[in-house]
């Protein structure tokens, strides 16, 4: 590996996150897996929020996960209700040590483990605009293919031959 890269080793990891909030995500990541969502962990917002998860369904649909490790990580965070502007639904991700009660019933819940995850409550739906689910889905592909890119160049930063 070169001394110095353009690149970030893990840019989907920037030291904000605790070990136990990427544990919760590991375990939500794995569920969506399973449900044939793509997700993108970290992904800056129109508005200059970041999300900690984004998942596109099957059809199309924009979800987003709000990580919230412990009862104050949640009461300090009041950014959250923005989300809204950004997707068709918005849930939160929480493990056991968190009281499910916490949360509000207007969004959906996961509850992980880091093995894997259930949802203990879906989301509403409030769909996004047309032109505002054309550009976030745009921003969502480009960013993934960036990193996609970036992975592919730290596996191998100079390929033999050629």
């Amino acid at each position: 590996m070169p001394i110095v890269s353009p690149f970030a080793p893990k840019p989907h990891v920037d030291g904000r996150q605790s070990d136990r909030a990427m544990m919760v995500r590991r375990g939500v990541q794995r569920l969506m897996r399973e449900l044939r969502v793509a997700t993108v962990p970290e992904v800056t917002l129109a508005s200059g929020r970041r999300a900690d998860l984004v998942g596109l369904t099957e059809k199309g649909e924009v979800w987003i996960v709000e990580i919230k490790t412990s009862i104050e990580d949640f009461r300090v965070d009041r950014k959250w209700p923005d989300y809204r502007l950004h997707c068709d639904r918005l849930f939160f991700a929480t493990h056991q040590g968190v009281p499910v009660s916490l949360f509000p019933e207007g969004c959906g819940l996961f509850l992980s483990d880091g093995y894997g995850a259930v949802l203990l409550r879906d989301a509403p739906e409030h769909r996004l605009a047309p032109a505002t689910r054309k550009a976030l889905t745009l921003g969502i592909a480009r960013l993934s293919a960036d990193r996609l890119l970036q992975a592919e160049w730290l596996a191998n930063p100079f390929p033999v031959g050629g």
